[in-house]
């Protein structure tokens, strides 16, 4: 794909909501603080999306830093907040839900504030970071998912993905198509045309392995337009949808691979469609239909779900891009971020491979190479099984 063309769980609520943060994420690790001065916690609040998600957001003077980490016996998460000075806002009795017991805090080494969510479970955390907007100033959000699965007999779409036994639907979508050609080589080599075979060689071989099953978004030449190729993906009740495309640029010496997830702005544009038509997005996140909740609900709504959507893409994206460096040239050595249209559902993990550079000679003989094609293929799929074996983990 040129550079010039970058386009601007069932029942219950996702099970899956796994936080947004891996790229704003400021996790772990020492570093130095944002400023000198003291920043102050202001606020807190809780709320509980769902039996086993609980989400709480501190709302700060400023940006900071801050390591979060659980403990056992009894299970807690600690949030250490850097250079932040203790806060009357903590003392509230309204912070308990189906998993949180209560919050309490304490300085620690004389600079830093320390505080500790107690649980009634053990719970899979995550964190990222806010920058102010219209209505709130910076804020730091803890995501808090129950790691045992819940007895329900009603199963979702995560539930799905994580059973063994469980068949994982991977859409595939060959980029272009018909009228579109994509991004054309030097010796006259269309990018619909690779990234077609390459669809189908990947759709083989995820076919040929238990537990899971391939869909192509085309299975020939023609033009399908990009939201109606995340249409074919959810009627076939993916649990993950695979862009494939190959790069252009002006200068042929450019060549490697690279990954793109969804990025925020490219979020929250979506989501500003979808609930501007919600009558038409029922069954977009987790069964939950959007055309009776006002808007502020479809909102916040949305947010779980698609910021939960990006860290998990953001992962799959990690582990296909691992796979990938050991078969060819990377290009982007971490996970890109963009607003391209067919990454933008709200609760399907989805990436774009940009394969190679289809303007660089040596790269176009490869796509072109059938032997190529299923290494490439065999790469995208190995990091795949990784992602998924994970995910049964958590």
């Amino acid at each position: 794909m040129s550079k010039n063309r970058f386009p601007s769980a069932r029942r219950k609520f996702i099970k899956k909501l796994a936080g947004a943060g891996a790229a704003l994420a400021l996790l772990g690790g020492s570093r130095p603080l944002l400023a000198a001065r003291k920043k102050a916690l202001t606020g807190v609040r809780v709320a509980q999306a769902a039996d086993d998600h609980t989400r709480v957001v501190f709302d700060l003077s400023g940006p900071l830093e801050h390591k979060l980490f659980t403990l056992e016996n009894p299970p807690r998460v600690v949030v250490d907040l850097l250079g932040a000075r203790k806060s009357t806002a903590l003392s509230t009795d309204s912070n308990r839900t189906s998993l949180l017991k209560g919050i309490r805090s304490a300085v620690r080494n004389s600079r830093d504030l320390r505080i500790v969510l107690d649980l009634d479970t053990r719970v899979r955390p995550r964190s990222f970071l806010l920058q102010p907007d219209s209505k709130s100033g910076y804020r730091l959000v803890v995501d808090m998912y129950q790691t045992r699965l819940s007895p329900t007999p009603i199963k979702t779409r995560r539930e799905q993905m994580r059973k063994k036994l469980e068949q994982v639907v991977i859409a595939i979508d060959p980029g272009h198509g018909g009228k579109d050609p994509g991004a054309l080589g030097h010796k006259g080599t269309r990018e619909k045309d690779v990234v077609l075979a390459l669809g189908k060689k990947l759709k083989a071989q995820i076919n040929a392995t238990p537990g899971y099953r391939a869909v192509l978004t085309r299975e020939g030449d023609r033009f399908i337009p990009l939201r109606k190729r995340v249409a074919v993906a959810r009627a076939a009740r993916a649990d993950l949808f695979v862009s494939l495309h190959a790069d252009s640029y002006k200068s042929p010496r450019v060549e490697g691979a690279s990954v793109y997830a969804l990025s925020l702005n490219g979020a929250s544009s979506e989501a500003a469609r979808l609930i501007a038509h919600k009558e038409n997005a029922s069954d977009l996140i987790g069964g939950i239909s959007l055309d009776d909740k006002d808007d502020l609900i479809a909102s916040v709504l949305l947010d779980l779900s698609q910021t939960a959507t990006i860290q998990d893409s953001l992962e799959l994206g990690n582990k296909v891009l691992g796979k990938l460096g050991k078969v060819c040239k990377l290009n982007k050595k971490s996970v890109q971020q963009a607003g391209f249209a067919v990454l933008k559902a709200p609760d399907m993990p989805s990436i774009l491979i940009e394969t190679a550079f289809i303007s660089n000679p040596k790269e176009e003989r490869r796509l072109k190479s059938s032997k190529y094609q299923h290494k490439m293929a065999r790469a995208i799929f190995s990091g795949i099984r990784e992602h998924v074996r994970k995910q049964r983990l958590v």
